[in-house]
């Protein structure tokens, strides 16, 4: 019998809110966290504003050592700690300090790149001859794999510690990475999710590709405008999403809080044939990726109460609905419900997946669908293909049985994770 994996704590650091009471009272308000930037401003980018968590000194210090802080500059790692150890509290699991590893938990966090500060400070430190200046931790700071060697280190993990980077699918594919793991056997529990850094270095080479919007600098919160006909580009963001997969037997002998259990789903990618390119999708392997991720976990179309899209504010959102309803078989008003978390925090790069999985099974979790903002005028390609009510405005109330979470990413690759609520 193939093992059950549920989700047992959950951790967030998101534009909009940092820890999981204040993201859903965030997400469920509609609250965005996309604010003006300065530096953005000061630098001459086209898009001034952008979606970045505010941590303050006080829960920095919550979570690393004032050793660890001195010459520490790494958002990414940052982000991706607190997250990481957030989601490990939540699960009631222990912070104890023991002579071995907790070897039946590892973790797969991902990350896009990391300690891009860090990085520019050391290359003004070589140049200068101060190479010697550079500090202990800058090797640590700057490997893409950071936040797993930090997070394995302080919740002593012992069994697979590693970091995935598959651009924007990077937190979506950690979590089906993660479950393999244990329904193959090899892990009891592990800590998933990914993580981006925050600021100019990088943002830079998205302003320049000219897909980020240029038009709301003097009006932020209406920036980001996922399934809009106006909309004009993505909204840079910033932050980490987390979350404790475990062995259900594990989890139901601690007698561990339950949020939901993931069925499975699948990646795949179009390998840049046909319509794919490295920043286009491939709707052939879009469609695919979804269908093989229903077959995967025996589910019909139909049995799907809400998608969580990647939806960006580009142009590329209607081939996505499209692609959504050629693949699922469902147009109008028998599409299921669908929403971007994106119009609310902008678009978190390789940390959207996580992010917006923690959304996916809070909503599950607590009944509830969360508001899409800023598309009041719906793309009429949209409007074309499914009913306008399918893209709520406003709260709803529900009781939901399946979720779906998809991200589709530059490389022309695609990931579908499938929850479900736990019974």
């Amino acid at each position: 019998m193939k093992k059950r994996v549920v989700i047992t704590g959950l951790g967030i650091v998101a534009p909009n809110g940092v820890g999981i009471d204040n993201f859903t009272n965030a997400i469920k308000n509609g609250i965005s966290g996309i604010t003006h930037d300065a530096e953005l401003e000061r630098l001459q980018f086209s898009c001034q504003i952008a979606g970045k968590p505010t941590i303050t000194e006080a829960i920095k210090q919550q979570y690393f050592t004032e050793l660890e802080l001195r010459n520490f500059n790494s958002t990414g790692i940052l982000y991706g700690v607190i997250a990481g150890m957030e989601a490990w509290k939540d699960a009631g699991l222990p912070f104890e300090i023991n002579e071995n590893p907790d070897w039946d938990s590892g973790t797969i966090f991902g990350s896009g790149t990391s300690g891009i500060e860090k990085f520019r400070e050391s290359i003004y430190k070589i140049d200068d001859f101060q190479t010697r200046r550079l500090g202990s931790t800058v090797v640590a700071q700057t490997m893409n794999s950071g936040v797993s060697a930090y997070l394995g280190g302080k919740l002593g993990l012992g069994n697979q510690v590693s970091t995935n980077s598959s651009a924007c699918i990077t937190g979506t594919e950690s979590i089906l990475m993660g479950y393999d793991r244990i329904i193959s056997g090899q892990a009891k529990r592990m800590l998933v999710g990914s993580t981006s850094d925050s600021g100019p270095y990088i943002w830079a080479g998205f302003d320049a590709m000219k897909v980020c919007t240029f038009k709301h600098n003097h009006s932020p919160e209406k920036g980001s405008r996922p399934m809009s006909a106006s909309a004009s580009g993505f909204v840079p963001g910033s932050g980490a999403g987390a979350m404790i997969l475990e062995e259900l037997e594990s989890a139901l002998a601690r007698k561990a809080t339950i949020y939901a259990e993931v069925l499975g789903g699948n990646s795949n990618s179009g390998g840049q044939r046909g319509e794919g390119t490295m920043t286009a999708p491939n709707s052939v392997a879009v469609q695919k990726c979804i269908q093989d991720s229903l077959k995967f976990t025996g589910l019909q179309s139909n049995e799907i109460d809400l998608i969580n899209g990647h939806l960006t504010a580009t142009s590329k959102d209607s081939l996505e609905i499209i692609n959504w309803s050629a693949a699922l078989g469902l147009s109008n008003e028998k599409f299921p419900y669908i929403n971007s978390l994106k119009s609310l925090v902008g678009h978190c790069l390789s940390a959207s997946g996580s992010v917006e999985s923690v959304a996916a099974v809070l909503q599950l979790k607590h009944g509830f669908i969360a508001p899409n903002i800023n598309c009041e005028d719906l793309h009429p390609e949209i409007s074309a293909t499914i009913d306008s009510s399918k893209i709520p405005k406003k709260l709803i109330h529900k009781e939901l049985n399946i979720v779906i979470k998809a991200s589709f990413g530059f490389g022309d690759v695609n990931a579908c994770v499938v929850f479900k609520k736990f019974k």
